[in-house]
């Protein structure tokens, strides 16, 4: 038996390697399969990978040109972690901060238009606190781009806005004064004159915009103001006169600085408080800087007061989607001055100008996400105004000027908007027609 198992030992031997060998070479095959299936599946993987890529980013682009959604608002999104198919929203790009409303995140689910499996659902976002606290109280602070100029909430800490505008307004009069004895209907003994008057401005301004905080803003603005004036007075008493004056003046106007607070966040569905104050210099061609003939008549009109002003206010704004209700009041106090100067036969002492006190209130409509309207009353009283002349003190009545107001703007990209406005002068003393364009540029 052992000389049998000597003499079968190598050919058994030999056997049992190239046994060995082609299990080897079997399970390297088996092997190199199992990595080509494995590199086709990674291909397969990638292309599918860069398709739900594309197709998200043309979801996207659809969702923001169909519903305005805007790229702060997909930040928001982002941000919130919703994540299909294993790619993440905040792969699509760099997030934007949130700037003004905070809502909760919405999630979108992808549609397949070419069949096949259904798309799955988007797994709701991990909670960011312990299970059962309650969620933070929420802010919301709604804005209509067409409300009047000062009304909005605040931009938020690092915006700048520059704010390019133009402003038109016209004031015209007619009065019929007779000084004299009516005997009957129709006759009259004595004086009759009779005032045509036609303002024009036209002002064109520059502002800048910039906010410090979330809360708080501040704003420099300078205008550059042209007017025209055309007065014909006709007097008659034995003879009829005509005189016709034209008279106008252009100037850098008076440089104005303000700052806006905002007091309360609106949250709970409450109102949204800004408190605001605004101070005007004297950079413009005041009443009494202006050139004179020897008889103390203007020869130019002033594009400015002449006088240093402080204004508080305090608005209001109200969100109630889709609409923005606004109302504020404001007191203006215009600092006097001693002027000391003769113009003819005629010394000007001390000016005390009326200070004014107003309000307004209104609304804010958006129409869709890009266009919205407002419409609005203004109205300021201005209190009398003290003049000393020639030793004497003299007063003048007080004014009531009071408009309606109508906004429209439309947002033609993420920072640009363009904003009209009309008002309308529904007192003697207010303008007759006012129309502004306004064009923010936010950065």
């Amino acid at each position: 038996m052992a000389a049998c198992a000597f003499l079968w030992s190598p050919e058994a031997q030999a056997q049992t390697s190239t046994s060995d060998l082609s299990r080897v070479l079997e399970l390297i095959q088996q092997q190199e399969s199992r990595l080509n299936e494995q590199e086709r599946q990674l291909h397969e993987q990638q292309r599918q990978l860069s398709e739900q890529r594309s197709l998200i980013e043309r979801q996207r682009r659809e969702i923001q040109s169909m519903t305005g959604i805007s790229d702060a608002d997909l930040s928001e999104i982002r941000g919130a972690g919703a994540v299909r198919g294993g790619l993440a929203y905040e792969d699509l790009g760099p997030d934007e901060p949130i700037r003004v409303n905070q809502r909760p995140a919405r999630t979108f689910m992808q549609s397949d238009s070419g069949g096949g499996a259904p798309p799955e659902a988007t797994p709701a976002p991990a909670p960011q606190g312990p299970v059962g606290e309650a969620p933070p109280e929420s802010t919301q602070t709604s804005t209509v781009d067409a409300l009047p100029e000062g009304q909005n909430a605040l931009l938020g800490a690092g915006r700048l806005v520059i704010e390019p505008s133009f402003e038109f307004s016209r004031s015209s009069g007619n009065r019929l004064v007779f000084r004299g004895v009516e005997i009957v209907t129709g006759i009259q003994i004595g004086l009759i004159e009779a005032n045509d008057t036609a303002r024009n401005t036209l002002s064109s301004s520059l502002a800048l915009r910039y906010a410090l905080t979330d809360r708080l803003e501040i704003e420099a603005r300078i205008p550059y103001v042209y007017r025209d004036d055309r007065v014909t007075t006709l007097s008659q008493q034995s003879t009829t006169t005509t005189q016709t004056f034209n008279l106008n003046g252009s100037d850098i106007g008076d440089v104005e600085l303000s700052a806006r607070y905002q007091l309360t966040q609106g949250r709970n569905g409450g109102p949204i408080f800004v408190a605001g104050a605004r101070v005007k210099s004297t950079t413009g061609t005041g009443p009494f800087d202006v050139e004179r003939d020897a008889q103390g008549v203007a020869a130019e009109l002033a594009t400015g007061s002449g006088f240093w002003s402080v204004q508080g206010s305090l608005s209001m704004l109200y969100p109630t989607d889709p609409a923005v209700i606004f109302a504020n009041v404001s007191y203006m106090y215009n600092a006097p001055e001693t002027i000391d100067q003769t113009y003819g036969a005629v010394t000007v002492g001390d000016v005390d100008p009326g200070d004014s006190i107003g309000f307004g209130f209104g609304f804010g409509f958006a129409m869709n996400p890009r266009f919205s309207t407002s419409l609005g009353y203004s109205h300021s009283y201005v209190l009398p105004t003290e003049t000393e002349l020639n030793g004497t003190l003299q007063e003048s009545t007080e004014l009531q000027v009071g408009s309606m107001q109508m906004g429209l703007s439309f947002r033609a990209s993420e920072r640009l908007t363009l904003s009209a406005g009309v008002d309308f002068g529904v007192t003697d003393d207010a303008p007759d027609v006012r129309v502004s364009f306004r064009a923010p540029y936010r950065w």
